[in-house]
């Protein structure tokens, strides 16, 4: 079995669930958890999840929440050897408010301090991406560390695939893209990056925009999400492009279905799997994340893979 190695960050989540209808203006009675996410984690957990055998590589803090946090990934089969623990910071922190339908209605971030992550890519980059058959790489942690696994990525002739967090890093480092083997992203994110507004419920034109972003800039391959729309996606190499329907599924906590629809795509992707057919694994597992509280599923319902 392949080896990938996930670069990204830790979250501790605290989630509002509004019971009632959503009033961003008043108060609002509902439920809150805290809960263990980050995109990097959720995907390293997700791809535990269909069988995978994900190396983690970030940073948590020490005590007993970053201890839980690893134990967790232990126990779904994620190796956790390269993950720091720090005094402090070593995990970021999202509040996100979800209304009545499980639709994330606001949210504000805390980052970890990626000065951590940075002497980890600095100091066993090279080791762990030479042990890897594949990286996945979450892209805005910073500059540096983006750069220079990317850099040991191409050192070693290593697939990379892409999943952004905010966004700055990339739209600083379009040329990123170009490195990595399948970019995907959700229409909001795309719409920055092809500094147009994304019609989410216009699949046909949204491929016809990914098209032309992906033909004029020499990108392989890359994913725009459409949320409930399904998504759409494009190969460079092959030119070939298409829309993928999303499945109807009754929906408790939409927070981790894009990191969930990454992990599927890609680890279809990682086993052979044309573009064109992993996206629909994607899309399963997005669905089946969803109906649950939480960025990821506690146990899948069926195997994702045969």
């Amino acid at each position: 079995m392949s080896c990938t190695a996930v670069f990204g960050t830790v979250f501790m989540d605290c989630k509002g669930f509004a019971a009632n209808r959503y009033d961003p203006l008043g108060r609002n009675v509902g439920s809150v958890r805290f809960i263990h996410g980050g995109v990097g984690r959720n995907v390293a957990e997700n791809l535990a999840l269909t069988g995978a055998s994900p190396v983690f590589v970030s940073s948590v803090d020490e005590g007993p929440l970053g201890e839980d946090v690893l134990s967790r990934l232990s126990a779904e089969g994620v190796d956790v050897s390269r993950v720091r623990r720090a005094p402090s910071s070593g995990m970021g922190i999202w509040l996100a408010v979800m209304d009545e339908r499980g639709e994330l209605a606001s949210s504000i971030s805390q980052m970890p301090d990626l000065s951590i992550m940075e002497r980890i890519v600095a100091e066993e980059g090279d080791e762990i991406i030479r042990a890897a058959d594949n990286v996945i790489l979450e892209l805005d942690l910073n500059d540096y560390i983006s750069s220079e696994a990317l850099r040991l990525a191409r050192k070693y002739s290593k697939r990379v695939y892409g999943i952004t967090g905010n966004m700055e890093v990339v739209l600083r480092n379009r040329h990123f893209l170009r490195e990595l083997e399948c970019y995907i992203c959700n229409e909001t994110e795309a719409g920055r990056l092809f500094e147009a507004p994304v019609p989410a419920c216009e699949p046909e034109r949204v491929l016809e925009m990914l098209e032309g972003y992906v033909e004029e800039n020499g990108l392989r391959a890359m994913v725009v999400t459409l949320g409930g729309g399904g998504s759409v996606f494009y190969e460079g190499a092959s030119h070939d492009g298409g829309f993928c329907p999303a499945v109807p599924t009754d929906v408790v906590d939409t927070s981790g279905a894009g990191d969930a629809y990454f992990s599927g795509t890609v680890e279809a992707m990682i086993r052979g799997v044309p573009l064109r057919e992993a996206v629909a694994f994607g899309t399963r597992l997005a669905s089946w994340t969803i109906r649950e509280e939480g960025p990821t599923c506690r146990a899948l319902p069926e195997p994702l893979f045969l």
